[in-house]
């Protein structure tokens, strides 16, 4: 669909659509076709059913007109329910005569954007037509934004911008609509409870509950009570009756962490519910039915703990539908900008006061630091600047020492030494992580290096950087 306007920005704008219409008499679909052309519709015709059928299956439309008797009684519905298909964005129009409006209403209920009856008043037919346009630009447009928002502020509170987040967040676009089990694998600190907590608001189960539950540090009886209830009397002091974090998840999303840390005694227990979706709470014998979205996460390698015997093969193959892994922060560390960024103007604001700039020292600092805590570490150490720093930028000094030193040795050289690291190797570091820290600002980069921007231009086609 375009748009376009003449004047001021206050005057009306004209919708071009894409409009597909649908008769079995060509005159009568050739008067609404100079109708809708007159306001710039492009408009295409057809006039049957398999015909119709062709152009939802390989068209692109904005709105779609087809009357609701053709070949038979039910050939609009059937348009109706191809379009709805195939067609998920456009909007359809039912024209009737007078003695099928109640199947038109009827259509209302599956879908359709309205109707019209015959004989057709032109200027209604007009109007009905480009308010259904309007509804889908509008709908065009909030998912433009959204998109913005998204790129701007991060998607679901996952900030970043580097490939790594980039296909994370698309494989949660991907896979959230379905009930497929997911495992999120990372360090700790990375931020796995963040994607959980996404795939369920993007989930069909969205608006159920989202329960979370971490079987770190638990004994395998307390995990079975949390997991699966228990029975008034199953215990001493077991006094009433009550639902565990499957049951009270019905319907919605259960979130297990640190399930590599699960006892493999309780891992058995885990499975049969996977499998059957039934639980039965400790010290009762009748099964309960429970329907949840299972994603779990770890920051142990399963596949290891498997080989020690430490964890059940066939869960990690129940659980591992999908696998989500997130990098350290060291390997992504073209996301510390805009997570410091973010950070800053999260706590500043949350102390109600001026957002700080940060200097290009104390960034390059930030970038380079290891971050062993990842994303965690980051925000802590960000929080405790924002609480700790008066002025109006945060300056090198402002960091705290322990990442300022860096991962320097006794000598006061890089951990490890430069000793046999190749020029190039360094310089093509320097220039990355530079891109990086300037938000790949080239001039910026450029002047931070201390080269021109040409000679910055030929090493990256050199090195293969963008």
């Amino acid at each position: 669909m375009s748009t376009s306007s003449t004047g001021m920005a206050s005057e009306t704008t004209e919708l071009h659509a894409q409009v597909l219409l649908i008769d079995d008499e060509p005159d009568h679909a050739d008067v609404m076709a100079e109708a809708l052309r007159r306001p710039g519709h492009v408009c295409t015709i057809v006039n049957g059913l398999e015909a119709a059928r062709e152009e939802i299956l390989h068209g692109n439309f904005d709105v779609i007109v087809t009357d609701l008797v053709m070949e038979n009684d039910t050939a609009g519905l059937e348009v109706l329910e191809l379009a709805k298909e195939h067609q998920p964005d456009a909007e359809t129009i039912m024209v009737t005569a007078h003695g099928d409006v109640p199947t038109a209403k009827a259509a209302l209920q599956g879908g359709a954007y309205d109707f019209i009856e015959k004989p057709l008043d032109l200027e209604v037919f007009r109007n009905l037509v480009n308010r259904a346009a309007e509804t889908v630009l509008l709908r065009h447009q909030n998912t433009t934004l959204r998109g913005q928002v998204e790129s701007a502020y991060g998607f679901e509170g996952i900030i970043g911008e580097s490939a790594a987040i980039r296909q994370i967040i698309a494989t949660i676009k991907q896979v959230a609509p379905s009930t497929m089990p997911v495992l999120i694998t990372g360090e700790s600190g990375t931020g796995k409870e963040l994607i959980a907590s996404a795939i369920h608001k993007h989930s069909k189960r969205a608006k159920k509950r989202y329960v979370t539950f971490n079987a770190a540090g638990q004994s395998e009886t307390l995990i079975e009570d949390q997991l699966f209830g228990h029975v008034r009397g199953a215990y001493t002091g077991a006094d009433r009756d009550r639902e565990g974090v499957f049951e009270y998840a019905d319907g919605g999303t259960l979130f297990l962490d640190e399930i590599g840390d699960m006892p493999i005694t309780m891992q058995a227990k885990l499975l049969r519910v996977l499998e059957t979706g039934e639980v039965v709470r400790l010290g009762a014998n009748e099964p309960r039915k429970t329907d949840v979205r299972f994603v779990s996460a770890t920051n142990r390698d399963l596949k290891q703990f498997i080989q020690d015997g430490r964890f059940r093969e066939d869960l990690y193959f129940r659980i591992k539908g999908t696998e989500i892994h997130i990098p350290p922060l060291r390997d992504r560390r073209d996301d510390i900008p805009k997570l410091v960024n973010h950070a800053i103007g999260r706590y500043a604001t949350e102390m109600d006061r001026p957002i700080p700039k940060i200097t290009e020292p104390a960034m390059m600092r930030l970038v380079a630091y290891e971050w062993p805590g990842n994303v965690r570490e980051l925000l802590n150490v960000i929080q405790k600047i924002v609480v700790m720093t008066s002025g109006e930028a945060i300056e090198l000094r402002d960091i705290p020492e322990e990442i300022r030193a860096g991962d320097r040795d006794e000598t006061g050289g890089l951990a490890g030494g430069l000793a046999g690291v190749g020029l190039d190797r360094l310089e093509k570091e320097a220039i990355r992580q530079t891109l990086a820290m300037t938000g790949g600002n080239r001039e910026q980069a450029a002047h931070l290096l201390g080269i021109g921007e040409r000679t910055l231009y030929r090493k990256l086609k050199e090195y293969g950087l963008r």
